[in-house]
């Protein structure tokens, strides 16, 4: 199932046309609300800090010049991937690195320090150290998208039209992700049942006479 973003589409909307009118603070928002998203993407397909630090502010610099027509983007979240996106594979060609004939295949991606949250399961610490470590060991191609899709909160739509995929091909990458992590933690999962069990907590049904 997809996750929803954050954010509404119709708040993005009416503050984009802030920004079209000049709104300075409307563009903060959109700033802070975006950057630290959008360098993650970029670092992720230059491996350079200072590179991809420079490929966003690029991404904002435009989008306020720009401004006048931002109110006429359909989607927002979706348009300032494939600006990431683009404007960071262009920085590689310039620097001869066109060697990437499939620029998302070896794509190695940093998550957020606190990228998975527990969602009202009572994980252990040492379960949501599991977690983060078979997130880290999925294939690039397979984590980029499991990143975009259950931490950035996109549609499996919109992270389509960002890499140039079909909505099936995430699908499946989603399954494995989800099914690499919960082969890893059935262990952890089998010991938490065992110890309420044995702590009572977890009654057993009576039989049926």
């Amino acid at each position: 199932m997809e996750k929803s973003s954050t954010f509404s589409d119709s708040f993005l909307l009416s503050i984009q046309q802030r920004v079209a009118a000049g709104d300075e603070e409307a563009f903060k928002k959109i700033y802070y609300l975006f950057y630290r998203k959008l360098y993650l993407f970029s670092l992720a397909i230059v491996k350079i800090k200072e590179a991809a630090e420079e490929i966003t502010e690029d991404v904002f610099i435009k989008i306020w010049q720009q401004r006048a027509h931002i109110s006429a983007i359909n989607n927002l979240r979706v348009y300032l991937y494939i600006a990431t996106k683009n404007t960071a594979l262009s920085y590689l060609s310039k620097k001869a690195k066109d060697n990437l004939v499939e620029p998302f295949d070896n794509i190695n991606i940093d998550l957020y320090k606190s990228s998975i949250t527990p969602e009202e399961l009572m994980i252990t610490a040492e379960m949501y150290r599991k977690i983060q470590q078979q997130v880290e060991a999925l294939p690039p191609r397979c984590k980029m998208i499991f990143k975009l899709v259950r931490e950035d909160g996109l549609k499996y739509k919109e992270v389509s039209d960002i890499l140039n995929i079909s909505v099936n091909t995430i699908d499946v990458q989603i399954a494995i992700a989800i099914k690499k992590i919960a082969v890893a933690l059935k262990p952890e999962f089998d010991f938490l049942v065992s110890d309420k069990a044995k702590s009572g907590s977890i009654r057993k049904l009576p039989r049926s006479t």
